[in-house]
């Protein structure tokens, strides 16, 4: 009876030091990045309006990178029609990041909020 005890004791023990982590971060707040739309490239545009609409962009631009680059690589289409009929090449630096110059401020503001790494620079040179 005494190990039984012993062995339960040892498992609350184990199972709380294991979860501090989450007990500690339980009720801090994590603050969202605000993204700054304010660069030079943005600014000279007439109308100024993403490939696709911004809820879109928000939550799907990874699958739209990751189609592109499937369309791109192994398909050879390097032209992207959007929902609304217009055209663009499937390029990042030459699409996106034309638009979106501030790439510390933009893109990796927002990956490193959401914890994720992408592999976008494995081919692509990213803007210095």
């Amino acid at each position: 009876m005494k190990v039984t005890r012993n062995i339960i004791i040892g498992l609350l023990i184990f199972i709380g030091l294991i979860t501090i982590p989450f007990w500690y971060n339980l009720y801090k707040p994590v603050k969202q990045p605000e993204i700054s739309l304010d660069t030079p490239e943005i600014q000279a545009l007439e109308v100024k309006q993403c490939i696709e609409e911004t809820d879109y962009m928000r939550a799907k631009h990874m699958e739209l990178l990751a189609d592109w680059k499937v369309e791109v690589v192994r398909e050879e289409n390097r032209i992207y029609i959007a929902k609304d009929g217009r055209e663009f090449l499937m390029c990042v630096e030459q699409t996106c990041l034309y638009c979106h110059s501030n790439k510390s401020e933009f893109c990796d503001a927002c990956h490193k909020y959401a914890g994720v790494e992408p592999n976008c620079w494995s081919c692509h040179n990213e803007k210095q």
